[in-house]
């Protein structure tokens, strides 16, 4: 299929249509081909697994000075005397 600039914007649907055929779009922008638009090909899922397997999960949780988080947000938008 071939779609200029302005046909991704008023033909988004028929591009959308087109690419779900696994068609290429070649876009033109002034009469030049400028980008081919493909199908991503569908990735396999994964199985959804739970926040706490996550590397990043509990990393602050030994950490006591967070133990009230009002608390510490209110500490950190206090503005430093060096920053006036």
């Amino acid at each position: 299929m071939k779609a200029t600039f302005v046909d991704l914007r008023k033909r988004s649907g028929e591009i959308i249509d087109a690419l779900n055929r696994n068609e290429a779009v070649t876009v033109y922008y002034r009469g030049k081909p400028k980008a081919v638009m493909r199908q991503i090909a569908k990735a396999p899922e994964k199985p959804a697994r739970s926040v706490k397997h996550h590397a990043s999960f509990g990393m602050w949780a030994d950490r006591d000075d967070m133990a009230d988080v009002a608390k510490y947000v209110k500490k950190m938008r206090v503005r430093h005397p060096s920053a006036l």
